[in-house]
């Protein structure tokens, strides 16, 4: 991750991290970041297309993510993934 991404996501999420988030909400998180769509989600994890999105409706409030006209949420989430994994690999 370029360091001018890394260093937006920082500042948009600060010492947040994912930490709040359950271990089926990191894999589906896990999952948008590889460019899965919602059906393609829970096709793989064999779930009910309305459990990922709900899923995906806890992961936004667990980061702080409202919803609004000027930013994707699902970007910023991947963003906040991306961050913490590489902020993870260099400790």
């Amino acid at each position: 991750m370029s360091t001018g991404v890394r260093d937006q996501a920082a500042q948009r999420f600060g010492n947040q991290g994912l930490g709040r988030l359950t271990p089926r909400e990191l894999e589906i998180l896990e999952l948008i970041s590889a460019g899965m769509s919602n059906t393609a989600i829970a096709d793989k994890l064999s779930v009910m297309e309305r459990t990922v999105e709900s899923h995906i409706a806890r992961i936004f409030a667990k980061l702080g993510l409202s919803p609004g006209p000027d930013e994707n949420r699902r970007v910023l989430a991947v963003l906040a993934y991306l961050r913490d994994a590489a902020f993870g690999s260099e400790q």
